[in-house]
């Protein structure tokens, strides 16, 4: 039995198409078995909605009368600094961008009340914004300085471009010192095993579901952040050669994807500025990916349940800020979700930092436009490197500089 996305998408226009979500398709393997289901279900749609702090928003403002030219100058949007080293309009918001004036970790732990994914967050929701921009004046643009409001109704283009999003497994953080409260971008952690956190929708996770990227490449079409958004690229940091389960299940961080979409359809609901206790600010977006079900094997990784997904326990106290690639422990999923977990000998409560809900809601929605004829699948034009593609996350080669 094969299928092709030729014929899943004809399936759709005819309104034929049998799209369940990740959920779903677990009961129906069990019940009906690989081989019939298989050739009973076309689409699995999986979400997950949580922090990714590797995201961002460029726009390109207009020109103003006189012109002014934004590159090289200082530019912040309701007071957060932005990048402006494109060209004379165009610039670039971080996720974790912050004001100039934010006293960050000076006193300690900072609150880091708001920032880019803020922004990011009321601008996609239509508010206005506040663009302030100083320049060093050329001929062709003479103006200096700028202070004006900015709303996604009216500026030429408003982009998301994530670098990094969508990470295929994560670790679960705990804290082994003994006396010291730690602030982490995996929330704060409690000394002696006060508490452990974990980030990932698990079962419903995009890139636990197709472990290998058989179907999901350059040019996938996805949800993104409420809208329509493509896999531009595999993500920073892509890790695919780290060990996994017999089932092809990473045991640790591994495949990223670079994400982007058209701002102007996205909502705020599924991308929110979030802000983290001595750590900083970042974006919690929503992503859905469709896998389409073209053989038995992709639908058997398409049905994995949190019982067979792991990860690993890491020390954030010590072991990770140093670099020491080191683990306490392996958990799955189920564990995780069911609030303890046992680390050491010790009975440890466990908290999500994505939202699991809202990951199903994310493929319930997938599932509904494509349903409704609404989104239809693309054949990616280039593959995310595998396992046997000798790419992998590297370390910083540091190489001291001598001073002249």
């Amino acid at each position: 039995m094969a299928k092709t996305i030729k014929e899943i998408n004809e399936k759709i226009k005819k309104g034929e198409v049998v799209v369940v979500t990740a959920e779903e398709v677990m009961d129906i393997v069990e019940k009906k078995g690989l081989k019939a289901a298989a050739q009973e279900v076309d689409v699995v749609t999986t979400g997950t909605f949580g922090p990714m702090c590797s995201s961002a928003a460029y726009f390109n403002v207009g020109h103003s009368k006189p012109k002014i030219k934004l590159g090289g100058g200082k530019v912040t949007l309701n007071g957060v600094s932005v990048y402006s080293g494109f060209a004379a309009v165009d610039i670039l918001l971080g996720a974790t961008a912050m004001a100039d004036d934010d006293p960050r970790n000076k006193i300690y732990p900072g609150e880091f009340k708001y920032g880019g994914g803020h922004v990011i967050e009321e601008f996609v929701g239509g508010k206005d914004v506040i663009l302030e921009g100083t320049a060093y004046g050329t001929d062709c643009y003479p103006r200096k300085h700028i202070k004006t409001y900015l709303n996604i109704k009216d500026i030429n283009e408003a982009v998301l471009l994530n670098p990094r999003n969508c990470y295929q497994n994560y670790n679960c953080a705990v804290n082994l010192s003994k006396d010291r409260t730690i602030y982490t971008y995996m929330g704060t952690l409690k000394p002696d095993l006060g508490n452990a956190s974990y980030c990932s929708a698990g079962q419903l996770s995009p890139l636990l579901k197709d472990p290998y990227y058989r179907t999901i490449g350059i040019g996938t079409r996805i949800f993104l952040g409420g809208g329509v958004g493509y896999v531009y690229w595999n993500g920073t940091q892509h890790n695919p050669m780290v060990p996994r389960k017999p089932n092809g299940v990473p045991q640790a961080p591994s495949g990223t994807l670079a994400l982007t979409g058209d701002l102007k359809q996205m909502k705020p609901e599924w991308l929110m500025g979030v802000s983290y206790e001595g750590y900083g600010v970042s974006l919690n977006v929503g992503i859905g990916v469709p896998i389409p079900i073209l053989n038995e094997d992709i639908l058997k990784s398409a049905a994995v349940k949190d019982e067979d997904l792991w990860t690993q326990v890491v020390d954030y106290s010590e072991d990770y800020p140093q670099g020491v690639a080191r683990s306490h422990g392996e958990v799955n999923y189920k564990q995780l979700r069911s609030g303890r977990i046992i680390v050491k000998g010790k009975e440890v409560p466990t908290s999500p930092l994505s939202s699991y809900p809202k990951a199903r809601e994310i493929a319930e929605s997938l599932k509904k436009w494509i349903v409704d004829k609404k989104f239809f699948l693309t054949e990616y034009v280039q593959p995310l490197p595998g396992p046997d593609s000798g790419i992998g996350f590297k370390p910083l080669k540091e190489r001291p500089v001598k001073d002249e």
